[in-house]
């Protein structure tokens, strides 16, 4: 937790506890993305999402009811600033250094 309230995330998501309470709730979840279910499909579960968010939410970091299992492509939809920031990212390091001719 002082991980979190120091603002190291990455610390926090390669601890012991949280692999441990990760593994839990992919149990819990049979593997299965809970999001597709919802939806009557299947995918395999990749990623454990926190329903409020770490950041905003830190003393619900380790509480089961507020962790799911989801796939990938679901995560990415529960977190559309991060794939903005990728792709600003992106633009900004492959874009063309030609100057326009006309």
């Amino acid at each position: 937790m002082k991980a979190i309230k120091a603002g190291d995330v990455r610390k926090f998501y390669k601890s012991a506890i949280w692999q441990a309470v990760r593994k839990q709730v992919l149990i819990r979840d049979n593997h299965e993305c809970q999001k597709c279910k919802e939806e009557g499909r299947y995918s395999k579960a990749d990623c454990v999402h926190h329903i409020k968010h770490l950041r905003e939410f830190p003393l619900l970091a380790l509480v089961l009811s507020n962790l799911i299992s989801l796939c990938n492509a679901c995560h990415n939809e529960e977190h559309p600033e991060k794939y903005e920031k990728f792709k600003s990212n992106w633009v900004k390091k492959n874009k063309p250094d030609i100057p326009e001719r006309w």
